[in-house]
């Protein structure tokens, strides 16, 4: 008998007709052969491969070139302009539509359904996220991508978690960006979804064609904590899990969220907003949301509020841009970064007011310009 068989109780002669035959030896729990170190980044590729690998739809390139664009070092930031500039040319024709809704109102499940009748018809789908909570979180929303799992392994769809850290600002800004570059990489339909609430549906309605806003029934008084402005800004509100013993709370709903928008004024699209009802879950009234949203396109395309919708947009975020900008510059000065501990704490010590001391920051940024 072997040495190591002897370890086993069950090879001692009282036990008649039991044999247990050796084990291997484990190998160790590291492999001593693998890469040792850390990996090597990839190097960044030239604006003019960006630009082909965006223009075939080689998804790969293009997810590089978010990152660039998402990426807060310096050194990363003119080359991702210099990709935008040279994408602009090849973008906005695209139906950009935002996303909102209260939590559990089934907005992943609702993106999922609807990505699906749009990609079967052919159509090619970008899902972009705006979560102005990252910045307390430091967390991303790549959870996302496993609870819409059918449409991120669909080829026509793309779905790109947002930032995982960032000013609200900061993290639209770069959604903005990235719009672009999808839809030089050939997606015609652009679905940009509100993770966060409060200023982010904002942020979501500065960038949209069409702004609908999803609900649930049966969760208490529909209307309660619905903002006036989030109402106001709804091209379309969705009643969403109207199946099983929902279906009549959900017609409840949608009676009373048509009801409260009589009470809005007109909207400067001279659309009226519609109200309606759809399960995710059974892909019930999916195809008449989407058809909603076609039919605000025609009426916007022909009464000329499109374009006028767009150019305001696009004149909003060259200010928030430059707001960005200086922002960014004034923090990060050699000079304020030396003196503003100390007159804030000349401000708290109720040495100076909080106007003379960001006059006094302003006079010592401006002084090297």
């Amino acid at each position: 008998m072997k040495q190591n068989e002897n370890i086993h109780i069950e090879n001692h002669p009282d036990y008649k007709g039991l044999k247990v035959n050796a084990g291997i030896d484990q190998p160790p729990a590291i492999n001593p052969n693998g890469i040792r170190g850390k990996v090597k980044k990839r190097p960044l590729l030239s604006a003019d491969d960006y630009l082909k690998g965006i223009l075939h739809g080689d998804r790969a390139v293009l997810s590089r070139a978010v990152t660039l664009v998402e990426s807060v070092k310096p050194e990363h930031h003119e080359l991702a302009q210099e990709i935008i500039m040279r994408c602009l040319p090849y973008s906005g024709k695209s139906i950009r539509v935002g996303i909102t809704g209260v939590p559990g109102a089934g907005k992943s499940t609702f993106i999922e359904a609807l990505g699906k009748h749009i990609t079967s018809q052919q159509g090619k789908l970008a899902v972009l996220a705006i979560d102005p909570s990252s910045e307390r979180s430091k967390g991303s929303i790549l959870g996302d991508k496993t609870r819409m799992e059918e449409l991120a392994n669909n080829p026509n769809a793309y779905i790109r978690p947002s930032p995982s850290a960032g000013s609200l600002g900061g993290v639209a800004r770069k959604t903005r960006e990235t719009v672009i570059l999808c839809e030089a990489a050939g997606f015609d339909n652009i679905f940009i979804e509100t993770v966060g609430v409060g200023q982010s549906e904002t942020a979501v309605h500065s960038m949209v064609d069409f702004f609908l806003l999803l609900q649930i029934a049966g969760a208490g008084d529909e209307l309660q904590g619905i903002k006036r402005g989030i109402m106001e800004m709804a091209d379309g509100i969705v009643i969403n899990k109207a199946d099983g013993t929902n279906i009549d709370k959900a017609e409840l709903a949608r009676v009373q969220f048509a009801n409260a928008l009589h009470l809005f004024p007109l909207s400067p699209s001279g659309w009226v907003p519609k109200v309606m009802k759809c399960s995710s879950k059974t892909s019930e009234g999916i195809e008449n949301v989407w058809k909603m949203v076609i039919e605000y396109l025609s009426f916007v395309q022909e009464n000329g509020f499109f374009d006028t919708r767009r150019n305001q947009q696009a004149k909003y975020w060259m200010y928030e841009s430059i707001d960005q900008y200086l922002k960014s510059s004034f923090y990060g000065h050699i000079g304020i970064k030396n003196e503003i501990k100390r007159i804030e704490d000349a401000v708290l010590n109720q040495k100076m007011s909080s106007f003379v001391a960001a006059n006094e920051l302003l006079k010592i940024y401006f002084r090297s310009k």
